[in-house]
C-alpha cells in the first residue's frame, strides 16, 4: 500500500512538473524575443553596426587615430601624431538615431541618421536577420591652396550604407554592408563621383564584457586613380558600465566614412598601420520605454 501512495505520488509530481514546463514554453512562444547586444557599440570600429543607442540616450563618442608605427622612433611610431574625431549621437526613437561629428582629418564635419528597419528576433515573430539604413553627409571646411572657385557644394560628399546583421547565438556576429559614396568634387576628371564598395564585420565575444572584432571594406576596382587601399581593422571591445573602450589597429588614417572606405591609402604588410582607440560614453536623458523580451 505504501508503494501504492509513493509511486502515485510521485506520477503526480511528474505530471505537474511536464504542465509547468509545456505552459513555460508556450509563454516564450508566445513573447517576441530580439536579439541583444549584436555588437557592443554604435560602431563595428571604424565603420557603423548594426546597434543604435536607445531611445532617449547620448553617446558621446570620441575616436583618436595615432599616426602610422612605420614613421619610426623620431615620431615615436605615431604616437606624436594623431587624428580625432569628435562626436554625439542620440537615440531619438528606438529605430532612429541621428549624430552628428567633427574631425581633424581634412577638417571634416558630418552629420548623419541611422534607420533600423529590421531586427532580428525568434519567438511570436521570427526574423532572421536585422536591418537598418545609415545615410549622411559630410563638408570640408579646409582652406582652399589653389585658385578655383570655391563652391560651396563641392566641399560635400555624401555615404548611404544598407546594414544587415546577423547574430548566432551569444558567441559570433556578421554583418555585410554595401555602401555607395557620392563626391561633388573629385581629383581628375577620370575620377568616378559615385563609388561603390562591400564591407563585412565579425564579433566574437570572449566574455560578457570583451569582444574581438574585425572589419573589411572592399572597393570595386576601375572608380578611381589614385592608389586607394582596402580598409582592414582588428579590435579589442571592453565594455565597463556606461562606457565602451575599442582599442583599434588599422590601415586607414580617417575616422568618418567618405576617408576610411574610400581614402585609405596605408598598407598593411608595408607597416602604414595605425592604433587607435574609441570611447563611447553613454549619457540616459530620458527613461527608455521597456524593450519586449
Amino acid at each position: 500500500m505504501r508503494k501504492l501512495l509513493l509511486l502515485f505520488i510521485f506520477s503526480q509530481s511528474v505530471l505537474l512538473y511536464s504542465q509547468d514546463s509545456l505552459k513555460l514554453q508556450n509563454q516564450k512562444a508566445n513573447k517576441v524575443i530580439y536579439a541583444d547586444e549584436t555588437f557592443k557599440a554604435s560602431r563595428i570600429i571604424l565603420g557603423q553596426s548594426i546597434e543604435n543607442p536607445p531611445n532617449g540616450v547620448l553617446t558621446l563618442l570620441i575616436s583618436h587615430h595615432f599616426g602610422a608605427l612605420n614613421s619610426g622612433f623620431y615620431n615615436f611610431f605615431g604616437l606624436d601624431q594623431s587624428s580625432t574625431r569628435l562626436g554625439i549621437e542620440y537615440g531619438i526613437l528606438n529605430w532612429l538615431a541621428a549624430g552628428i561629428g567633427r574631425s581633424t582629418y581634412q577638417k571634416t564635419w558630418d552629420g548623419y541618421f541611422k534607420f533600423r528597419i529590421l531586427r532580428q528576433s525568434k519567438g511570436a515573430r521570427i526574423m532572421p536577420l536585422s536591418f537598418a539604413v545609415f545615410t549622411n553627409i559630410t563638408v570640408n571646411t579646409l582652406k582652399l591652396t589653389t585658385d578655383r572657385p570655391d563652391y560651396f557644394d563641392a566641399r560635400l560628399s555624401y555615404c548611404t550604407e544598407l546594414i544587415l546583421a546577423r547574430q548566432f547565438g551569444n558567441i559570433f556576429s556578421l554583418q555585410l554592408t554595401p555602401v555607395w559614396v557620392h563626391k561633388n568634387l573629385v581629383p581628375t576628371p577620370r575620377d568616378h563621383n559615385d563609388i561603390f564598395a562591400l564591407g563585412a564585420g565579425v564579433s566574437f565575444r570572449v566574455s560578457e564584457t570583451i569582444s574581438l572584432n574585425g572589419e573589411y571594406y572592399y572597393l570595386f576596382p576601375g572608380q578611381n586613380l589614385d592608389s586607394y587601399t582596402n580598409s582592414f581593422s582588428i579590435s579589442c571591445d571592453i565594455k565597463a558600465g556606461a562606457h565602451v573602450f575599442q582599442l583599434f589597429l588599422t590601415n586607414s588614417q580617417g575616422n568618418f566614412e567618405e576617408a576610411f572606405i574610400t581614402g585609405t591609402q596605408g598598407k598593411w604588410f608595408n607597416g602604414d598601420i595605425y592604433f587607435g582607440f574609441n570611447i563611447h560614453r553613454l549619457f540616459t536623458l530620458k527613461t527608455p520605454k521597456p524593450r519586449h523580451k
